[in-house]
């Protein structure tokens, strides 16, 4: 009994380190936003941008990730290299390239509504590959979709509805730093538009549907790498070889896609936009986003991307000096109650497979049984019957 507490209380506290790993990456994609409001509107190329970036995440990730889990990572397997070529194309390059693209076709306010789609895509997939569980019939169940709808609504709503300012209240230069320039995006190949454009499609379908293939992207890499994970437990090998994959693909892309030495060049904001997005955004951010993914499950992981916005706005009021308004605020609420309600549901279902029903104070300690197999740990999406 001893051994299974003391196991308990280390996946408790391993639970809530990866809570707030999760809250940190949401800050410091809010810290990316804001630096590359102000850097990069002088008209950066931005796949050269993202080649800089993952070249810099590649460097610090794959010398890590040798020295720490030497005695911890798996050998190599062609079904591992396969994991990771797939982990490279959808998060990596799918993920950076398709938002590129459909933010050059559209603009940052349709890139913004159409993000919290991911963790309805991670949802979907990961119940469908049984690594995330949902019993209708039960309240757990209910919790996590009305959670999960209630979460992707507060982004919603942060997106659709300013109301007044309720921090602040100057208005000048709101505009320039709510948007992210694309006039050094270099057009996708000619004829890949061409052939949308046969089908009756203009250039705002063509770049909303990129924005949905993007969020797409980001789901399927975080449902693939969750049962990946369970067999090749070194996340920040995992992690260094999917950044390998989507450094290659992101730079055979660069050199078929630019044509100006000058798009090479950075001045001194743009490199420092450039380390920080790939030390920070980039290394620390998806290898803490795979580690978490190995504790909490790719549902709950892709619930705390609504935050960002959140977390951008509080950074661009601090650092920039623009208002927060009503929107924001009431969106944040929503999406902290769905995210409470996910994290409740997940842990109650845990002490349900552990024979443990009294009620507890602590729903974002995710316990994973050992010895427990309930129907809920099956594959099903939706089970049967009653408990």
């Amino acid at each position: 009994m001893a051994g299974v507490g003391g196991a308990g209380g280390s996946a408790n506290g391993e639970a809530w380190k990866a809570h707030g790993a999760l809250a940190l990456v949401q800050l410091m994609n809010g810290g990316y936003h804001v630096i590359t409001k102000v850097a990069l509107n002088v008209g950066i190329n931005q796949i050269v941008f993202c080649v800089f970036r993952d070249l810099i995440a590649l460097s610090i990730l794959a010398p890590l990730a040798y020295i720490r889990e030497k005695r911890v990572r798996p050998p190599m397997t062609r079904n591992f290299l396969m994991s990771f070529f797939f982990l490279g194309l959808t998060g990596i390059f799918g993920n950076q390239l398709l938002f590129l693209f459909g933010l050059s076709y559209t603009n940052p306010t349709y890139a913004a509504a159409i993000q919290p789609s991911i963790p309805v895509f991670t949802f979907l997939l990961a119940a469908s590959m049984g690594t995330e569980t949902v019993n209708l019939f039960r309240i757990e169940g209910q919790m996590k979709v009305a959670g999960t709808l209630v979460c992707v609504l507060g982004a919603i709503l942060m997106v659709v509805f300013k109301g007044p300012a309720v921090v602040g209240y100057k208005e000048s230069d709101l505009a320039l730093h709510s948007e992210i320039s694309v006039k050094g995006q270099p057009e996708p190949v000619g004829w890949f538009v061409a052939r949308f454009m046969e089908f009756g499609l203009e250039q705002w379908h063509l770049g909303v549907l990129c924005l949905i293939g993007n969020c797409m992207c980001m789901a399927t890499f975080l449902a693939i790498q969750a049962p990946v994970l369970k067999k090749y437990p070194a996340s920040l090998s995992l992690t260094a070889y999917s950044y390998f994959f989507g450094a290659l693909f992101m730079i055979t892309a660069a050199l078929f896609i630019t044509d100006n030495a000058t798009d090479w060049s950075l001045t001194k904001s743009e490199l420092l936009a450039v380390i920080y997005a790939g030390i920070v955004a980039s290394a620390l951010n998806y290898g803490l986003i795979t580690w978490s993914n190995k504790i909490l499950g790719p549902a709950l992981v892709a619930l705390y991307s609504p935050l960002q916005p959140a977390a951008s706005a509080f950074l661009s009021r601090l650092f920039l000096g623009s208002p927060i308004f009503l929107g924001s605020v009431l969106g944040g609420f929503l999406i902290i109650a769905g995210l409470y309600s996910v994290t409740w549901a997940s842990y109650r279902e845990k002490q349900v497979a552990l024979g443990i029903t009294r009620t507890t104070s602590e729903p974002f300690i995710h316990v994973e049984p050992s010895h427990v197999k309930s129907p809920l740990h099956r594959g099903h999406i939706f089970s049967k019957g009653f408990d």
